[in-house]
């Protein structure tokens, strides 16, 4: 006899809305950064901000890995990319937080942008079939 295993959904276990609540944060972060806001919340959401978006844009690039590995990877990426920036706008003498943060938000565009074009052209020939 042979035992089916099943595995439990993750719908139940609040993926999901853990991941809009950290888009929402971020988004706040984000928006509080640009705006010059006094608020007490603009410095821990704005570096959520600056440690979600590229973690999540090199974590949609690499589908490939075990969820620890990406994890690790994608946080290690992040890291790298918030200090390439920081360094390169200090050398440059131009640094400004609003600069970094739209530098950030530009470079995590970048690389998420052939995982979107990738995953819309597999949609579009599914739909041809």
């Amino acid at each position: 006899m042979q035992t089916i295993g099943i595995k439990p959904s993750l719908s139940g276990s609040g993926g999901p809305l853990l991941a809009g609540v950290a888009v929402a944060v971020a988004g706040v972060g984000a928006v509080l950064a640009f705006a010059d806001s006094d608020s007490v919340l603009r410095g821990p959401f704005t570096l959520f901000f600056l440690l979600v978006a590229p973690a999540a844009a090199i974590g949609a690039v690499l589908r490939g890995l075990e969820p620890f590995g990406r994890v690790v990877a994608s946080v290690a990426g992040a890291i790298a990319v918030n200090l390439l920036v920081a360094q390169g706008m200090i050398a440059t003498h131009s640094w400004s937080v609003t600069g970094g943060i739209t530098a950030v938000t530009v470079i995590s565009s970048l690389v998420i942008l052939p995982s979107l074009v990738r995953r819309l052209g597999a949609r579009t020939e599914r739909r041809r079939t």
